[in-house]
């Protein structure tokens, strides 16, 4: 066991844990003021949640003994052989610190979905819909790469969680979108951010952290950990200019919320590649993503679906188009004993990694879909006219986010 990378996976946990409470301030500033507490809500209690199941099931379901390709057993079952003592897949570092690491990857998924359906969810709805999305989606989605399951048999490559996360919450969230409805008075009336002060704070939390989220999945305080740390940075730069200057060119003025949905859009496509790629790669990744992403979002009000604060254009569209990416300049002078991506002449990382992207999407969107359908049938998903008119805080919390 290696005391230096200890010490870097503890920090990494944290960073990524932070992340959570950042997205719940980057969320919570993009919404109307009558919506802030539900909105952040929504976010912060995954921290409970999320955990709770993590340690009684889904752990193990994600990274126990595989099943078939499939999925993970019960051995771990309330960390149940999770100990100090260096373990799969890690043996330079506490089993139980890698379970950790893991978990906080865990609990922001769920959180970035709630972004489809801002302002108008019952919380009972979402906490019912959570934990049955965590154990039929994201649990056997996390086992199929990263816990020994069929694609990463296959040779899919997801270095952070471009597909386990991003994709994963990108297809949901679209799901998402159509089964609950658009917002009252969508395409009526404007929905302007409340708080775009509070959403800069929270983009700079969630850039912060991400350091931890792609660094860390090195496991290792080390040169790799070093190319992914810089890979972010980079990417995320990057996308922040191009996002803002392909709106400058449309629109006539460049936003601060234009910089801040860049960064996050270049955070997201880096993710799958941060430790596979070399750094001019990292810089090509962010400079498309910032475009293309921003591209996304112009779409969605041309296709008519609600996504609130714009999950399915950054994380979905930035997610697939990073996987596709690492299957093309993924390098082994970057990251030796890996893959060749296809400007190295390696076609099949590529297509690999087209399928394993578009199986995923698949698979978390049918089964988002179906969910949400279930939940409704059961409790109902959206609050009713009268709530939703007042305010989520008050018809849900009983709260307000400002008092003056």
């Amino acid at each position: 066991m290696n005391g230096a990378d200890v010490a870097f996976m503890l920090a990494s946990s944290a960073l990524v844990m932070f992340m959570t409470p950042g997205l719940a301030l980057f969320y919570g500033g993009l919404v109307r003021r009558k919506n802030v507490l539900s909105t952040m809500m929504q976010s912060f209690i995954c921290l409970g949640l999320v955990s709770l199941i993590w340690f009684i099931y889904g752990y193990s379901l994600a990274f126990g003994p595989d099943h078939g390709g499939l999925i993970g057993d019960l051995s771990y079952l309330f960390m149940k052989g999770v100990g100090l003592e260096p373990g799969p897949p890690a043996d330079n570092i506490p089993h139980l610190l890698f379970a950790a690491f893991q978990l906080m990857f865990a609990i922001i998924t769920p959180a970035l979905i709630t972004g489809a359906f801002a302002e108008r969810i019952r919380f009972s709805a979402y906490l019912v819909f959570t934990a049955l999305w965590l154990t039929f989606v994201y649990l056997p989605l996390c086992h199929w790469v990263w816990g020994g399951g069929w694609l990463g048999k296959f040779g899919a490559l997801d270095f952070a969680g471009g597909t386990v996360i991003h994709i994963a919450s990108g297809a949901s969230a679209l799901a998402a979108a159509l089964v609950i409805g658009p917002r009252l008075g969508y395409k009526r009336e404007p929905f302007h951010p409340h708080n775009l002060p509070l959403t800069i704070i929270g983009a700079g939390i969630l850039w912060f952290g991400w350091f931890g989220f792609n660094a860390g999945s090195a496991l290792a305080a080390d040169k790799i950990a070093v190319l992914a740390f810089m890979n972010t940075q980079l990417a995320a730069g990057v996308a922040a200019f191009s996002w803002a200057l392909a709106e400058w060119v449309y629109q006539g003025k460049p936003t601060t919320l234009g910089a801040a949905s860049g960064a996050v859009a270049g955070l997201v496509a880096i993710t799958p590649a941060a430790g596979f790629v070399p750094v001019w790669a990292g810089v090509i990744i962010g400079l498309i993503a910032g475009v293309i992403c921003y591209l996304a979002v112009l779409l969605k009000t041309k296709l008519g679906y609600d996504d609130a604060l714009d999950v399915v254009g950054v994380h979905g569209v930035g997610g697939f188009f990073g996987a596709l990416a690492t299957g093309i300049f993924c390098s082994t002078a970057a990251n030796p004993g890996g893959a060749q991506g296809l400007i190295f002449g390696n076609t099949k990382q590529f297509l690999v990694q087209a399928i394993g992207a578009t199986a995923s999407v698949i698979y978390c969107f049918v089964l988002s879909y179906l969910l949400f359908k279930v939940v409704d049938v059961l409790i109902g998903l959206r609050v009713d006219r009268e709530s939703e008119v007042q305010g989520l805080d008050l018809s849900e919390h009983g709260e307000a986010g400002y008092t003056f």
